[in-house]
């Protein structure tokens, strides 16, 4: 049984390389390997939702509406320039783009088509995911042991940020573990 779902917003390769370099490091260091071993795949979260909640999607009504986003957007331009971390029980930490007017459109836009269309469910869009509150990152480490996170911080300041890239693809997948159910290209107006 599935916890939950996630839309999330794929990179193109280079910019995916850059990210799994992190991961890489934060492994071979014994940091951090949760996001490696549960083959994740380098993100933003647009949306998510959990199998206890009552806007649970229906992947296969999801879909539909995914691939209709997607093909009215393109690719788009991506600049992580900072490291952060949330507080809270999971230790995560992340590289941050700089919020774009066209990033935030996009996040709110499927936000939009999701509880408009939504799969046939009454969909509630969470606080985290809403207009006027949504972060978006890039989860590089996940629970980072209390007594690393300095170290932790440490290998994150010696990526060289800025680090620009694209983002190309939109997809969902179902986790834990992490499993893609689909995704679509940025832009792709051909049906499948």
């Amino acid at each position: 049984m599935s916890e939950g779902y996630a839309i999330e917003l794929y990179f193109d390769p280079a910019l995916e390389n850059q990210v799994l370099k992190a991961w890489n490091v934060f492994a071979r260091r014994q940091i951090s390997t949760k996001l490696i071993n549960t083959e994740s795949r380098p993100h933003l979260t647009l949306f998510s939702t959990s199998s206890s909640s009552s806007s649970f999607l229906d992947s296969s009504k999801l879909e539909p509406i995914v691939r209709a986003f997607a093909s009215k957007q393109e690719p788009l331009p991506l600049s992580f320039s900072s490291i952060g971390s949330f507080s809270g029980d999971n230790n995560a930490l992340f590289l941050s783009p700089t919020p774009s007017l066209s990033l935030l459109q996009l996040q709110a836009q499927l936000m939009d088509a999701v509880k408009r269309e939504g799969g046939g469910v009454a969909v509630e869009i969470g606080e985290e995911y809403r207009q006027d509150s949504w972060v978006p990152f890039c989860p590089v480490a996940v629970d980072v042991p209390r007594a690393r996170m300095a170290e932790a911080f440490s290998v994150l300041r010696d990526l060289k940020l800025p680090v620009n890239g694209y983002a190309m693809d939109v997809g969902l997948v179902e986790f834990s573990p992490v499993r893609e159910v689909f995704s679509f290209a940025l832009g792709n107006n051909l049906e499948s």
